[in-house]
């Protein structure tokens, strides 16, 4: 087998200049949940990012998951300015594939999108997921509520529990705050339900992420009471 360098995530120096404004257009509607992919949403929706390798099957698991608003491919995580999908390609740009997940907090929450995030991609493969390698392809969750960032955190170290029980490991994730997001270009967006047959490497992984882990750590220490004197 010929050799394949490991990828490295490019430097801000060294990024691609990327340019001041969108090359191109994005879809106003979702075509599948018929919302806004860009909002305005309505009031209390909240935003996750995720990425998981490809942001085809990526974007379709989470559009169909109850509470979801809206979702959208993009791009996030790198230095370039409003790249396009052939530079996000070279690598150059330092993002990764990418989905923007709106959310009603009210029908669901950020440990219930997580749980479908871990078990359905591997989280140990630092720059890659299956045969697709790259930076861009790197698994990450950035968040935008301290909520989100507790439950990636709680959620990481119980899912990375139950791998390493099995012998996997360790998680590569990258966990971070969000930064700006780009959507990816029309073609992309809800790409498997315009191509039914189209390529997704997103599946069941064969494990179990525990939930209810942001209640149990939001619960206070039970305080030592002195015997009265």
């Amino acid at each position: 087998m010929f050799f394949r360098p490991e990828p490295r995530m490019v430097t801000a120096e060294e990024a691609l200049p990327g340019r001041q404004a969108p090359g191109y257009t994005v879809p106003e509607r979702h075509e599948v949940l018929g919302t806004s992919m860009r909002g305005p949403w309505p009031e209390g929706t909240e935003v996750l990012y995720v990425a998981m390798g490809c942001f085809w099957g990526a974007e379709r698991i989470f559009w169909t998951l109850d509470g979801v608003v809206t979702t959208a491919a993009g791009y996030m995580g790198g230095f370039t300015p409003y790249p396009t999908y052939e530079e996000v390609c070279t690598g150059r740009t330092g993002h990764t594939e990418a989905v923007l997940v709106a959310y009603d907090p009210a029908r669901t929450d950020p440990e219930r999108l997580l749980k479908a995030f871990w078990e359905n991609h591997d989280p140990t493969t630092p720059n890659r997921q299956g045969n697709d390698l790259g930076t861009q392809y790197r698994s990450a969750v950035y968040w935008t509520t301290p909520e989100q960032q507790r439950a990636a955190e709680l959620t990481r170290d119980a899912f990375g529990r139950v791998l390493a029980e099995a012998g996997h490991g360790p998680i590569s994730t990258e966990l971070a705050p969000a930064g700006t997001f780009y959507p990816a270009e029309g073609y992309h967006q809800q790409y498997l339900h315009k191509n039914p047959g189209g390529y997704c490497n997103h599946g069941p992984n064969g494990f179990s992420c525990p939930v209810g882990l942001l209640r149990q750590d939001q619960v206070p220490a039970q305080q030592d009471v002195l015997p009265p004197a």
